[in-house]
Order: C-alpha cells, then sequence, then structure tokens
C-alpha cells in the first residue's frame, strides 16, 4: 500500500519560513521522481517543485530562489523549505511521487500565509 504522508504546514507571517515533510512508504523511494504542488481557492494545482532520485531539481519561476527541495533516500523522505513566504503562497501543498507514469499523491497540508 502506496502511501505519502505530508507534515510541516500551518499559519505564518509575512516573510517567514516553513519546512514541509513528506513520508513515503510502499515505493521503491529512491527511483522515484518527488514533487511538490499546490493549489490555492480557486485556482488549478500547480506545480512547486521537483527532485529526481538522483537529486536534480526543478522549480516554478514564483519560488525560485526562496523554495528548496531536498530528499532523503535513505529516510524515504522529500521536503520543502520555503522561506520569505507571502500572502499568494497560501495554499494546500501537495506531495507527489512517479516512478515516470503516472504517480501517487498526498492528502495535502495547508500553508496560511497571513499577518
Amino acid at each position: 500500500q502506496v502511501q505519502l504522508v505530508e507534515s510541516g504546514g500551518g499559519l505564518v507571517q509575512p516573510g517567514g519560513s516553513l519546512t514541509l515533510s513528506c513520508a513515503a512508504s510502499g515505493i521503491v523511494f529512491g527511483i522515484y521522481v518527488m514533487g511538490w504542488f499546490r493549489q490555492a481557492p480557486g485556482k488549478q494545482r500547480e506545480l512547486v517543485a521537483t527532485i529526481t532520485g538522483g537529486g536534480r531539481t526543478n522549480y516554478a519561476n514564483s519560488v525560485k530562489d526562496r523554495f528548496t527541495i531536498s530528499r532523503d533516500n535513505a529516510k524515504n523522505t522529500v521536503y520543502l523549505q520555503m522561506n520569505s513566504l507571502k500572502s499568494e503562497d497560501t495554499a494546500v501543498y501537495y506531495c507527489h511521487g512517479t516512478p515516470g507514469r503516472g504517480g501517487y499523491w498526498g492528502q495535502g497540508t495547508q500553508v496560511t500565509v497571513s499577518s
């Protein structure tokens, strides 16, 4: 049974930082491309960042230089370090894993950036 379990969401002030974690089970984690997506109210789900098993990363322009995706293959966990958060980063953040075709989603974790 495949599970992707996110944690680390919450309320943070503008300019603050937050780190999301996604623990995976039931997959050969090292071969999966892992990613973070987000969905704001009334908007489509959008890509935030991805990381390959070898550590190659890709970011949406809106988060480049503020967010960092990383992974620990020994712990089957992918992280998203978010700095300089803005109100427009408010969304439900979803973890995703794919071996190249198809894939799996986590249940999502809410991130709210507000003063």
